[in-house]
């Protein structure tokens, strides 16, 4: 009995010993700065006098642009996206690999709900988890490079803004697949071969009309 009573002891000394051990924290640290970071961590509150509400995480200050980021100057109203749609460029300049990376992010970010061709009958659409997105061929609907852009920007009814998950550059070269999209489902020729067209158009004209102005300058002077 005497034994058994010893033997208990014994485990329970070895249990509790054990059960105070974890491999992952040492019991001696030479070097304690190399196991536990002295930095503030971002969500944290710390006892720092220079920071607000003692918040390390703060808001950026008023006034300011975050790097890569650029201001959009039309308002997330019916009236902006009416400017945009009628006013606003694509700065972007029409070539294979825009075209291509456009196509990469609207089947990323777009395909989902409006579909591959832009017929409004994307995968969520087919399982009825969203209805009624129409066609970019659609009558009645004006949709433009600036359109697109807005919407994007801004989101419009069941669609969200799209804003934090591109950049600038990518909200352009999706506006132009779109805008091939809904030339091919209206079976025109495609929006950007037309626009490189006209801007190959304007940029002969310019330089013929520069070459006739240095012409006439060149004259006047031997005269």
């Amino acid at each position: 009995m005497k034994n058994i009573v010893n033997i208990a002891i014994v485990i329970v000394v070895a249990m509790s010993l054990t059960s105070c051990f974890d491999n992952k924290t040492p019991n001696y640290r030479y070097m304690p700065n190399m196991y536990t970071a002295i930095g503030p961590e971002t969500n944290g509150e710390y006892d720092f006098e220079l920071l607000p509400n003692n918040q390390v995480n703060l808001m950026p200050v008023e006034g300011t642009i975050s790097r890569g980021w650029m201001p959009y100057g039309y308002p997330n109203t019916m009236e902006g996206k009416a400017m945009a749609t009628a006013n606003l460029m694509n700065p972007l300049a029409i070539t294979d690999k825009n075209l291509k990376k456009g196509k990469e992010l609207y089947n990323i970010y777009c395909a989902i709900c409006h579909g591959k061709k832009g017929d409004g009958q994307g995968e969520l659409v087919k399982r009825e988890k969203f209805l009624g997105i129409p066609s970019y061929s659609d009558k009645g609907r004006k949709i433009t490079e600036g359109d697109v852009y807005h919407v994007m920007m801004y989101g419009l009814n069941s669609m969200g803004s799209h804003a934090s998950q591109t950049s600038e550059e990518d909200r352009w070269q999706i506006a132009m697949h779109v805008m091939d999209l809904k030339s091919t489902l209206k079976g025109e020729p495609l929006w950007s071969t037309v626009r490189k067209d006209s801007i190959m158009a304007m940029h002969q004209i310019r330089n013929v009309e520069t070459n006739s102005v240095e012409e006439t300058t060149t004259s006047h002077e031997s005269h």
